[in-house]
Order: C-alpha cells, then structure tokens, then sequence
C-alpha cells in the first residue's frame, strides 16, 4: 500500500498542474450545459469527468503493470522489475525538480506523447458540448490520456508493481489525489491556486517527494547486488 499512497501523494502535489492542464477543458465542459440545467447538473459533470479520467489511469495502470509482469516472467529475467523500479524512482526525481521548478526536463517526456494524442482530440471534440452530465464520462476517458508528465510518473510506479490490479490500485490512488483540485472549480480555486503554486508547497512536497525516490532506488540498487 505504500506505493497506492505515495501515488496519491503525487495526485496531491501535481494538482497545480492538473488545474493548468485540465483545468479548463473541464471549465469549458461545465459552461457547455445549458443554462436552465446549472448548477446542480455541472457538479455531475465534474464528477463523472473526473471518474472518466480516473477509469482511464486505471486502465494504463493495469495494462503497464500486467505486460511487465508477463514479460519479466517470460523471459525469467529476476532482476527485470528491479531495473523498473529504479527507472521509477529517476521518474520520481525528474518529477521532483519538475513541481519544484528547478528543472523541466518532464515536458520533453510529455512532448512524447503528443504524436498519439492527436489521434485522440478528435473523440474528445466529437462529444462537446455536453448535453447530460452522464457525457461527461466518456469526455474525461478520453482526457485521461492527455500526455503528462504526472501521469506518466506515477505509471512508472505502476509498472514495477507486479500484477494488473496493483497497477491499476496505484493509478487510482495517483487520480484519488488530483480529484480535490479539480472539484474546486469554480468553487475556491483561485485560492488553490495560490497555495499549490506557494513556494513552500512546492518546496517541501519536492523535497519529500525526493527523499522517497532516492530510498527506493536505494532499495533497488542493494537488491541487484544481492541478486548478484
């Protein structure tokens, strides 16, 4: 469980980057409900936005997890998810001094992804505007698989997790932790905003996230030379 809860960790302190991401694809979903239907219809659109977004981490989580897991056995290479985990733990570090702002070498990670996701935009403008909060889970399915950097950290935890259902645990925990910013909009956001983007935050969310990453490559490392 340790994983599920540092991946909610993540959740919690890239929500910055969630709200600049997301944040107004899914304003933009909200305001597309017509007027006569608000408020009580957005607030089931954020919700059933945000399952769809956590349905499609869940998704990548257990088919990353699993097809390591089959792989590593396949091949019967023992220190398979070993070298896994310690590319997880770099992924954590990048992804340290990316919300601390030191570095963002995370973005050319994200770049990646772009080449797929423009064959994905298209599902996503195909169901706008939102005619019932219930459209908004298939809009959110789509969204989740918008290339981020957080996301694809967390996945990489996902990866050395050992079976598809801790995959798909530890992504629900990393979407679990992007779930309070992205409720709160239109509701105190702008405050969020101010205290995800604080110096402090940043600084002491970092530094644990740091700490944590080096203990697992840590562990990783001495493992490997225990197989040796």
């Amino acid at each position: 469980m340790t994983d599920f809860y540092a991946a909610v960790f993540i959740g919690l302190l890239g929500a910055g980057h969630c709200l600049a991401m997301c944040g107004g694809v899914a304003s933009a979903m909200t305001f597309s409900i017509e007027q006569k239907q608000r408020p009580g219809r957005q607030l089931l659109a954020i919700l059933f936005y945000n399952l769809g977004r956590g349905i499609s981490y869940i998704v990548a989580g257990m088919v990353i997890a699993g097809g390591a897991a089959a792989l590593s056995q396949f091949f019967e290479i023992k220190s398979a998810l070993l070298w896994l985990r310690l590319l997880s733990a770099i992924m954590m570090l990048l992804l340290a001094l990316y919300i601390s702002k030191v570095w963002q070498g995370l973005q050319k990670i994200e770049a990646l992804g772009q080449y797929f996701w423009r064959f994905i935009q298209p599902l996503a403008s195909r169901l706008m505007p939102i005619k019932h909060p219930l459209m908004a889970l298939p809009f959110g399915m789509v969204w989740g698989w918008l290339p981020c950097g957080l996301v694809y950290s967390s996945l990489s935890w996902a990866a050395v997790s050992g079976n598809a259902l801790q995959g798909g645990l530890i992504m629900a925990g990393f979407a679990l932790g992007t779930f309070p910013a992205m409720f709160s909009l239109g509701l105190f956001s702008n405050y969020l905003k101010s205290l995800l983007n604080s110096l402090w935050f940043r600084w002491t969310g970092s530094a644990m996230l740091a700490i944590y990453a080096v203990h697992t490559g840590y562990i990783a490392l001495s493992q490997m030379h225990y197989l040796q």
